[in-house]
């Protein structure tokens, strides 16, 4: 098969979780995706519209195969009503649009949310696919293969390590800027073949199915985002947005995003009944520690036992980075290590810094305010001063 994209299975899960609980909730959404290159590429990413435009097009000439709809249908938390919807989906060509800006490359999906939520993973490994043809493939995959090594060996050695109350668990969380689609698949063969006592699953839903793993992914900053326009007051939104996942689905998929609009403000609203009704957090900006210190005290002063909660950490991680974090926390509460970029475009060249984000929600502007300001991510100033207002953030 000719593309990038050989199949519509190959996202991150958390792309399907969502896109099922928008469906049942707010089906009538209407949105706006936005691409960003957050550093400097090494050359124009305008040289690649034309190339990005073919590729679009083969993406929306693909439909979901019987077996990977028989996949999804045999997820305990996919329901079959979703899956009927996907039988009939495919992209819209007409939703999404490339463009240049000078040497920027722009990308704007828009059109209603259940059909264009979809576009994001695969725009941004079609951008890193064809990014990194431009520089000697060989040799980066010489030296990702060695760094892969050391990495094993690493992961290796770490069973010498004192034993703490739980065990050291990490995932690939490196589909979005993969150095290419067959790296990726050999990362994750290598990693589940030679330390399957750490490596316990990816977001890759094609790669799960491929190998046999468990697939990866509850909730991105999309999700709690929209519920900024959805006609609740502005103040209730992450309330809002975790009350309707947790009727979606029931005690499944009870990992909960922190930092849309940063941790202490998500703290205030995760009350007992929702720290009893969630499994964990996830964390995506700011200090980890700080960060990870701040949920343990707020389960202690909610008096409950943080032995049956789990930490997940996804934060521009490496295995070293995931050691440390593990030795400061394992003792008191489960950890879990989300890992991307460092697994799957580790070659020794500088990766892109490339996301493609909500930015606006039924003709209204949304904001995501994380703990790291360089992450903050809005096309209004003025909402995002009321946002910082409402939440009380003075950065």
């Amino acid at each position: 098969m000719n593309g990038i994209v050989h199949s519509l299975l190959e996202t991150d899960l958390y792309k399907f979780t969502m896109w099922q609980a928008l469906l049942h909730s707010h089906p009538d959404a209407q949105t706006e995706y936005a691409f960003v290159c957050r550093n400097t590429p090494q050359y124009p990413l305008a040289a690649l519209k034309d190339a990005v435009e073919q590729e679009l097009d083969q993406l929306c000439s693909l439909s979901f195969r019987d077996d990977e709809l028989a996949y999804l249908r045999n997820l305990r938390f996919i329901k079959s009503d979703f899956v009927d919807f996907l039988t009939v989906f495919r992209f819209q060509r007409k939703f999404i649009t490339v463009d240049v800006d000078g040497d920027h490359l722009v990308i704007h999906a828009k059109g209603p949310q259940v059909h264009v939520m979809g576009f994001e993973i695969f725009v941004l490994y079609i951008v890193n696919e064809l990014y990194f043809r431009g520089f000697d493939r060989d040799a980066a995959l010489t030296e990702a293969r060695q760094r892969l090594n050391v990495k094993i060996e690493l992961l290796r050695e770490f069973r010498d390590h004192p034993a703490k109350h739980h065990p050291f668990e990490f995932f690939d969380f490196g589909v979005r800027r993969r150095f290419s689609r067959e790296w990726h698949d050999e990362v994750v063969a290598t990693l589940a073949r030679e330390v399957p006592q750490y490596f316990k699953g990816t977001s890759n839903v094609h790669l799960a199915k491929k190998y046999g793993l468990v697939p990866i992914g509850t909730m991105a900053h999309e999700y709690l985002q929209s519920y900024q326009s959805f006609g609740v007051r502005l103040r209730d939104f992450q309330k809002a947005a975790l009350e309707d996942w947790v009727q979606e689905y029931r005690g499944d998929l009870g990992t909960a995003l922190t930092d849309v609009v940063g941790m202490d403000a998500f703290l205030n609203d995760f009350d007992l009944y929702f720290a009893k009704l969630f499994d964990g957090l996830r964390h995506d900006s700011g200090d980890p520690v700080a960060w990870g210190e701040k949920a343990l005290a707020h389960y202690a002063n909610l008096r409950l036992n943080a032995h049956t909660k789990r930490l997940v950490f996804s934060d521009s991680l490496d295995l070293p980075r995931a050691f440390s974090l593990y030795r400061h926390f394992a003792d008191r509460i489960m950890t879990g290590f989300g890992i991307g970029t460092n697994l799957t475009n580790d070659t020794g060249l500088e990766p892109l810094n490339i996301v493609m984000k909500l930015t606006n929600c039924n003709g209204q502007p949304v904001a995501k305010l994380p703990d790291s300001a360089g992450k903050t991510m809005c096309n209004d100033e003025t909402f995002l001063a009321y946002l910082r207002q409402v939440f009380h953030r003075t950065a």
